[in-house]
């Protein structure tokens, strides 16, 4: 796919990130065996990531805005565009040694997620879209599952921790979703979560108590890739929303019976 200059400034500098975390994970897997907790080495892996991220997006497109896990917000001298990024998402996944992690960029403009860059350095999996030009992984073009029945569909959400709200809605879509589908899977990141929709991995994907930046990539590139993403509550807005559910066409319907916040709840 031939990107606009904008979508090839993300992906190379999603790629620049995912070098620098890959070597930083290397050295995370060699502390799991000794008695000092690597927790303070992923905070640095992260804020170089992000350092990284930021020399690059903001140093060619210094007008834009930015919103980052790890840093303040800014705004821009250009009110109407603004990066969205995630420098680790699945930092628990990269703290324990687990290889399930991700780079996350997206560009927003007048509100509107225009261009999406999630990158998977531990498989070498980059997945992006730009709207209006489809939804790729590699050099591979991406479409959403095309499965139709609900018990061979395989979902994938978040499950709350650390004492954070929540539990009990997600028991209660477990209880919905379990009996009537092949599985669930939590595999602790937002953002490859959203890509694995977008790849057909995954048929649907539902979660709370998520910020912008876990999210924001996935929903252009799934989108792209023929599949829908809303937010739970059928009233809110998205991207202000901490609740997200992406799933492909032939499955969103009965998926967000099954999910979806009723006003109520």
């Amino acid at each position: 796919m031939q990107g606009s200059a904008n979508l090839n400034l993300m992906l190379k500098a999603a790629r620049k990130a995912g070098r620098s975390l890959a070597k930083d994970f290397r050295e995370v897997e060699n502390l799991q065996v000794g008695s000092k907790a690597p927790g303070d080495f992923v905070s640095r892996a992260d804020l170089a990531a992000e350092k990284i991220l930021r020399e690059e997006l903001r140093g060619a497109r210094p007008t834009y805005g930015w919103m980052a896990e790890e840093s303040p917000e800014e705004a821009g001298e250009d009110p109407t565009r603004r990066w969205i990024v995630d420098p680790l998402d699945g930092t628990t996944n990269f703290l324990h040694g687990m290889p399930h992690f991700a780079v996350s960029i997206a560009l927003e403009h007048k509100g509107e997620i225009v261009a999406g860059v999630i990158h998977d350095p531990a498989k070498d999996e980059t997945f992006f879209a730009e709207k209006g030009q489809g939804a790729w992984m590699n050099e591979s073009r991406l479409r959403v599952s095309g499965r139709t029945s609900m018990i061979e569909a395989v979902f994938a959400t978040g499950l709350p921790f650390a004492n954070k709200p929540y539990l009990p809605a997600v028991l209660q879509d477990l209880g919905r979703v379990l009996p009537v589908c092949a599985g669930v899977r939590r595999f602790g990141s937002a953002a490859l979560d959203m890509a694995y929709v977008a790849a057909g991995r995954y048929d649907g994907y539902w979660e709370r108590g998520l910020k912008a930046w876990d999210f924001a990539a996935g929903v252009v590139i799934v989108r792209e890739a023929g599949g829908f993403v809303e937010p739970l509550r059928e009233t809110q807005n998205l991207m202000e929303t901490g609740s997200v559910l992406a799933a492909s066409g032939a499955m969103f319907e009965p998926f967000s019976k099954l999910v979806r916040e009723r006003p109520e709840s």
